[in-house]
C-alpha cells in the first residue's frame, strides 16, 4: 500500500481541523475537518494556494505565526498559537523533509478542556 495515502487518510480521519502550510504561507494542504470549519462555519472559500493569513486577520496571531517560522528553522517543538471562537486550542508544529530541512508547518486544533 502506498505510504502517502495511508499518511493522507489518517490525516483526513483526525476530527479535529489540521492545515499544512509552505514557507511562504501558503496554504497547501487542509483535511476533512479543516475544509469543514474553515468553509462551512467561517464562510471562507477555497483556501487551497492562498495566505494563511487571509484566515488569521488579527495581527497578533500574524505575527506570532511569523515569529515561530523563525524559531522553527531551528528547533523543532511544537507552539502554542492561542484559543479559537470555537474554544479549541490552536497549535503550530514544523514540518522537516527527508533531509531534515525546513519544509513549512501544520497548524492543528485540539479540544480545550480547560474551564
Amino acid at each position: 500500500m502506498d505510504e502517502n495515502l495511508i499518511c493522507r487518510s489518517i490525516v483526513e480521519c483526525f476530527p479535529y481541523p489540521v492545515v499544512f502550510v509552505d514557507l511562504t504561507h501558503t496554504i497547501r494542504y487542509m483535511n476533512r475537518a479543516a475544509r469543514y470549519h474553515y468553509h462551512e462555519e467561517r464562510g471562507h472559500s477555497d483556501l487551497i494556494g492562498r495566505s494563511l493569513f487571509d484566515c488569521h486577520h488579527e495581527q497578533a496571531s500574524r505575527k506570532k505565526i511569523e515569529q515561530f517560522l523563525e524559531v522553527f528553522k531551528k528547533d523543532s517543538k511544537e507552539r502554542f498559537l492561542g484559543v479559537s471562537d470555537r474554544n479549541m486550542r490552536i497549535y503550530v508544529s514544523p514540518v522537516r523533509g527527508p533531509e531534515g530541512e525546513l519544509i513549512g508547518y501544520y497548524e492543528r486544533f485540539e479540544m480545550n478542556l480547560e474551564k
